[in-house]
């Protein structure tokens, strides 16, 4: 986390000519950035497709090969448009196609389903494991298993 400049300054009374410094030196060094999406590497792009299409309901909004990489992408949306996620695969001899570790780094993705026991009795129909299931006093959530392995959060909501 970035430190205030005031703080790192320790500017001890506020003139008008601090203050002014303050605005203008904070605001220069902020970077506005807006999150557009999340990217995941997986084993098999057709079931992982099938998988965030047919259980989740997003639609395929893409798919690139990117030849400096060796590898294929594509392109997914929530179904009401407010989530994208990149679905990224890599050939054998590709450099990015490293030893595969379920999440090297991401936990999990979540998605507001209308009905939670709806969507695992679907999730079960299609073959998808119910790995994990949690009911607080406020709150019940599940998760289920991508074809990759990584965990996909199910709330209701």
């Amino acid at each position: 986390m970035r430190r205030p400049v005031a703080s790192s300054l320790r500017i001890k009374s506020w003139s008008w000519l601090s203050l002014l410094f303050f605005y203008f030196y904070s605001w220069d060094m902020v970077m506005n950035a807006k999150f557009f999406y999340v990217g995941i590497r997986v084993k098999d792009i057709e079931e992982s497709v099938k998988f965030y299409t047919n259980f989740l309901g997003m639609k395929e909004t893409g798919r690139n090969r990117i030849e400096s990489t060796k590898g294929d992408v594509v392109g997914l949306e929530s179904s009401d448009g407010k989530l994208t996620l990149e679905l990224n695969h890599y050939d054998n001899e590709s450099p990015y196609n490293t030893k595969y570790v379920v999440g090297e780094g991401l936990d999990h993705l979540a998605f507001g389903v209308a009905d939670l026991d709806m969507a695992l009795k679907e999730a079960k129909k299609l073959g998808y494991t119910v790995t994990h299931e949690v009911k607080t006093k406020t709150g019940r959530w599940a998760y289920v298993a991508d074809p990759n392995e990584i965990w996909i959060e199910l709330f209701q909501g």
